[in-house]
């Protein structure tokens, strides 16, 4: 009963009885339990990795589309099989979903290691869900599809149109300035979201579906299509047939997809698009994976000779629905084409130089600019640097008020999450429109491991009296539908001592965007006194929660496990 054939399908990666003819016969059997046919159980496997989950409405999709891959697999010659990961409903988990984002990582690489899968389809869509895929596929590195779920549809309301959720942090806004009545916040509620897929806007689930397919991990024009339309379909059965081609051939491989020259190119799409601050750690830690550093000082210079080309909320006007038929990744690359890599593979097994052959055949150029007449000159991103972020800090200045990026300010300074829900809205808070509100606490190694919290509401009494924007810094995310002149990710973050650790109410802070510099103006001295009385917080005392805070990196580094990331 000897197999002489290469392993694949059914008889890849055998459990281990120590008789691996036993272990095929046994595997078989029990396959066959299943109903499968022999001549099923002789064909190669395609994975279906499925993320769906009734905590997860940004998957409300995910059967349809598993489905359609199906399809694509069977019209191939191949065996399709849906297995299931963890799912991170980015609303529906506590303290934050990027505490979780490893742990699927992990569980996606292991069971394409584990299981008998000669190629997969990776099907996600909510923000951390699409990171922790293509970080699994990067370390598994077998060949792997990414296919997004798709955004949802902004649907009209009252003359305008709504779509998750920068029109929710707009109306929360309002509401909490007064203008919104109780009534009207509970209607806005029920109209925010009313169709399967991700958030319409280029939020961070949309922003890593257009990085997924810059970096070559998706197929072409597949990043935009809304979850709804027809498209969304026919995308995931071309899915299951090029997976089915993959594992006839074993190539590409993400390793030869993820490369310095496509992470390059996935860092100047995200500064075309305006895409999400979540995006960067995200993208660090996916190149991790393949030991490839994503430098700070190099997203600065890219965002300098990279426009903003789409107009899109939360930087612009439009929805993705509208990007979509804008023409798409493909209107943004081609028009990127001059200062693309374009030797890169891409999983549709065609270089970028060949997807960019021809020019889209139709752009609208209210939502897509050309390069010569962008939306805005410089990249939607910056990293900052000082004596208060010695390793940086990001600023989306796309989405931020340019008044407000030559500054120098008093700090009030909120202890933590708890202290800021506690007193943001006391009116006695001691804090004036040009005052920086600063929370500490809220980075990756803190108790609540990195939540999007920095963009801190505007204390009541002063959004009441007209203030719509006023400087943020924390060491804490914000959801990329977020929008103001917030400073993130401060490295090192608060909770492993570093300078933002030590700042107190009244100390000055200088902000410069133009020279790109943070710092904390104390003298050295002053904040080696306070060294001295600064302690570390707790480490919980067993579990995964263990594990992550013994292990996650700070920002800059993606905030991976250290023990997860590639030799460089």
């Amino acid at each position: 009963m000897t197999d002489q054939k290469k392993p694949h399908g059914i008889r890849r990666n055998l459990t281990n009885y120590g008789d691996p003819d036993f272990a095929a016969y046994l595997r078989r059997s029990f396959a066959r339990s299943m109903g499968y046919s022999k001549d099923m159980l002789d064909r190669p496997i395609v994975g279906i990795a499925s993320s769906g989950s009734g905590f997860n409405n940004c998957h409300r999709s995910m059967p349809e589309l598993v489905d359609a891959v199906k399809r694509g697999v069977l019209k191939s010659g191949g065996m399709p099989v849906e297995f299931p990961t963890i799912s991170l409903g980015e609303v529906f988990l506590s303290p934050t979903s990027m505490m979780f984002r490893n742990l699927m990582s992990i569980d996606v690489e292991e069971m394409l290691r584990a299981q008998p899968i000669d190629a997969c389809v990776l099907i996600g869509g909510c923000d951390k869900t699409v990171p922790a895929q293509l970080m699994g596929a990067a370390s598994a590195n077998i060949p792997s599809v990414q296919l997004v779920t798709g955004p949802m549809m902004a649907m009209p309301f009252r003359g305008e149109r709504l779509g998750a959720c920068t029109d929710c942090r707009r109306f929360w806004g309002r509401y909490r300035a007064g203008e919104v009545s109780d009534e009207g916040i509970e209607e806005i509620e029920g109209q925010l979201a009313t169709t399967a897929g991700t958030c319409a806007v280029m939020g961070t689930a949309s922003t890593m579906a257009c990085i997924s397919e810059a970096l070559g991990m998706s197929l072409p024009d597949s990043a935009a299509v809304p979850a709804v339309h027809a498209q969304r379909l026919r995308i995931a059965e071309a899915c299951g047939e090029r997976a089915m081609a993959m594992a006839l051939t074993g190539s590409p491989l993400p390793a030869e997809i993820i490369t310095p020259a496509s992470v390059r190119n996935a860092m100047r799409v995200l500064l075309a698009v305006g895409g999400s601050t979540n995006a960067i750690v995200h993208l660090a830690a996916i190149a991790g994976r393949r030991g490839i550093e994503v430098s700070l000082d190099l997203l600065n210079r890219l965002s300098d000779e990279t426009p903003v080309l789409v107009d899109l909320k939360p930087t612009g006007q439009h929805y993705m629905q509208d990007l979509f038929a804008a023409g798409g990744m493909h209107a943004v690359l081609y028009e990127l084409k001059d200062v693309l890599e374009l030797d890169c593979m891409t999983v549709s097994g065609q270089t970028l130089a060949e997807r960019l052959v021809q020019a889209p055949p139709y752009v609208d150029r209210a939502v897509v600019r050309a390069v010569s007449e962008p939306y805005q000159p410089h990249g939607g991103l910056v990293a900052l640097f000082g004596s208060l972020a010695p390793n940086g800090a990001i600023l989306k200045r796309a989405a931020a008020n340019p008044d407000l990026f030559e500054r120098e300010g008093r700090a009030v300074v909120f202890e933590s999450l708890e202290d800021l829900s506690a007193r943001i809205d006391s009116p006695s808070l001691d804090v004036t429109a040009d005052d920086f509100l600063v929370l500490k606490n809220a980075g990756p190694g803190s108790a609540s491991c990195m939540p999007e919290a920095g963009y801190l509401p505007i204390p009541r009494k002063l959004a009441q009296a007209g203030v719509k924007d006023m400087v943020r810094i924390s060491d804490a995310r914000m959801s990329g539908t977020a929008f103001g002149t917030v400073v993130l990710h401060v490295s090192p973050d608060a909770a492993t001592g570093g300078n933002l650790a030590l700042v107190r109410n009244g100390d000055r802070i200088s902000l410069s965007v133009t020279r790109r510099r943070l710092e904390l103006l104390v003298p050295d001295d002053e904040l080696e006194k306070r060294r001295t009385s600064w302690r570390a917080p707790d480490v919980p005392g067993r579990g995964y929660a263990r594990l992550y805070r013994e292990h996650v990196m700070q920002a800059p580094q993606g905030c991976d496990f250290d023990f997860l990331r590639g030799p460089s």
